[in-house]
């Protein structure tokens, strides 16, 4: 993907380095014990963060870290200038979206972190993935991700330029989140699960997370449209990454059996086709996935 033509964003909270609670130090949990509660999360369908949060109460380590070289800006370095360009790209076409509809777009901010920082949410590890965190409206973002995305899921071609339209779509789908809960779909989505038992509070996590797909698919969508920046090969690599982060397949690699009723995310031929969907056709009223029938 071309980037050069994306405007870029400032609301980029860089955290990379310096900071006090990094697993394994003074004030966090070991890295080898995050990781294997990230994976005893996913494996229950438990949000990994509830996981980690109960393991620093019980250590004594839940104390407030503070961030000793936090910067807000466009960040400078390559990796830092690519995620304020998807970041400033997704603000103008949703800002767009909502403003054709009447309403007002108020942009979140994407944190990037190294290693463990904290959220809104509780704690931030970087095994647990990318995520949204609706209570402070950021982003937050370790991106040793991309790395993984690559070498251990399989997302795209390592080393491959098409793996930066990749990261793109994850940063958009985090973004469709914050679209969610713009919207009000998070809190009405949060409302009704307090009532399900695990299974029906599960199905219902996945329809938000493969509307979240849709959107990332309006963005690419509606970013071609104004800056042509989709290169060969890239819509190729964003559906080979739907594909390998779909749960059917990230259960068959950890446990070689499928557990239907923990899916949260969906499987891999509902990622790719809700992400298609935005991406064909530009419009949210496409991306209803609560009313459609799941395959």
């Amino acid at each position: 993907m071309r980037i050069d033509e994306l405007p870029r964003s400032d609301r980029v909270e860089d955290r990379r380095g310096g900071f006090a609670g990094v697993p394994g130090g003074r004030g966090g949990l070991g890295i080898g014990t995050v990781v294997v509660l990230g994976l005893i999360g996913w494996a229950l369908g438990i949000d990994p963060r509830l996981l980690i949060q109960g393991a620093e109460t019980i250590s004594g380590n839940n104390q407030p870290q503070q961030q000793s070289d936090a910067r807000t800006g466009s960040s400078s370095d390559t990796m830092g200038d690519f995620v304020s360009a998807v970041l400033g790209s997704t603000e103008v076409q949703w800002t767009n979206i909502f403003t054709q509809a009447g309403k007002r777009y108020t942009p979140p901010t994407l944190v990037m972190f190294s290693g463990a920082t904290q959220s809104g949410c509780g704690s931030a590890q970087a095994a647990m993935g990318p995520f949204y965190c609706p209570i402070d409206q950021k982003v937050y973002l370790d991106t040793s991700f991309f790395q993984d995305l690559e070498r251990r899921f399989h997302g795209c071609d390592v080393g491959s330029k098409t793996c930066q339209f990749s990261q793109a779509y994850v940063i958009a789908h985090e973004i469709g989140h914050h679209v969610q809960n713009q919207l009000d779909v998070l809190p009405r989505v949060q409302e009704q699960q307090r009532g399900m038992d695990k299974a029906e509070a599960n199905s219902l996590q996945v329809r938000v997370e493969l509307q979240a797909d849709c959107f990332a698919g309006i963005w690419a969508n509606r970013s071609q449209k104004q800056w042509q920046f989709i290169e060969q090969g890239d819509v190729e690599a964003a559906m080979q990454t739907a594909s390998a982060i779909g749960d059917d397949r990230l259960q068959r690699q950890s446990q070689g059996y499928v557990v239907p009723d923990a899916f949260t995310h969906g499987t891999s031929a509902q990622r790719t086709q809700w992400f298609m969907t935005g991406l064909k056709s530009g419009e949210v009223a496409s991306c209803n996935t609560f009313r459609a029938q799941q395959q």
